[in-house]
C-alpha cells in the first residue's frame, strides 16, 4: 500500500502516540538503540545475544521527520548501534541510500531530500528494499509521498541545540507494538 499524507493522518488519529525529550547526541543515541531493540524478535535480549543463535529481526518501515540537524541521522546511526554495527555511519544525504548487511538482517538507511518530486523515489527501485524482512529507516518521507508502503512507525524530532523531543506513534499491528515497546525501553534510558 502506497501512502499519502492524507492517508498517515488519518490512521494516526486510530493509534496513541508517545512522547520523549532528551538533551544531547548521547540521548538521541541512546534512544535509536531503544528503537533497535524494538524491531527484534526478542525485545528481551542483552547486547552480548546480538549475534548468538535466535536472534533476528522482526522487519520495519520507520518514517523520520524533522527540520534539517534535528537529529535523524544521530537517531539511525543509534539504531544502528543496538544492532551491533561498529562501523561509520554516513548521512544518505548525496547517496540516498546507504545499506548495512548484519548477520541478523538487512537496514536500508534512506534520505530523500533531495528527491526533486515523489516520482523519482520510484525510479531509484525503492521498491526492492521493501521486503517483510528488512528495515528500512527514511528521513524526509514526505519527499516520497504517494511512492512509498505505509510505515510501521514514524517519529518525529523537534527541538534546537541540544534539547530534542522525540514524538512517535505506531501505524500498524508491528509497528502500535514497537511504539509501546519503545515507551517501555525508554525509561531505562
Amino acid at each position: 500500500m502506497l501512502i499519502t499524507q492524507q492517508a498517515l493522518s488519518a490512521a494516526s488519529l486510530m493509534s496513541e502516540s508517545f512522547q520523549y525529550q532528551a538533551v544531547g547526541e548521547s540521548a538521541t543515541l541512546a534512544i535509536g538503540g531503544c528503537l533497535a531493540r524494538t524491531t527484534f524478535k526478542d525485545p528481551y535480549l542483552g547486547p552480548e545475544q546480538l549475534n548468538g543463535p535466535g536472534f533476528s529481526s522482526k522487519g520495519a518501515v520507520i518514517f523520520l521527520y524533522g527540520n534539517l540537524g534535528a537529529g535523524k541521522t544521530t537517531l539511525a546511526r543509534g539504531f544502528l548501534r543496538g544492532y551491533g554495527f561498529q562501523g561509520v555511519v554516513k548521512s544518505p544525504t548525496y547517496t540516498l541510500v546507504e545499506p548495512y548487511e548484519l548477520a541478523s538482517c538487512s537496514i536500508f538507511h534512506m534520505d530523500l531530500y533531495r528527491l526533486s518530486a515523489p516520482e523519482d523515489a520510484a525510479y531509484l527501485g525503492m521498491d526492492d528494499y521493501f521486503k517483510e524482512e528488512t528495515i528500512c529507516l527514511i528521513e524526509w518521507p514526505e519527499r516520497g509521498e504517494g511512492c512509498l508502503p505505509f510505515p510501521d512507525l514514524s517519529i518525529r524530532i523537534k527541538g534546537t541545540g541540544a534539547a530534542r523531543e522525540f514524538l512517535w506513534q505506531g501505524h500498524s499491528p508491528k509497528g502500535r507494538e514497537a511504539a509501546e515497546r519503545l515507551w517501555q525501553f525508554r525509561r531505562n534510558l
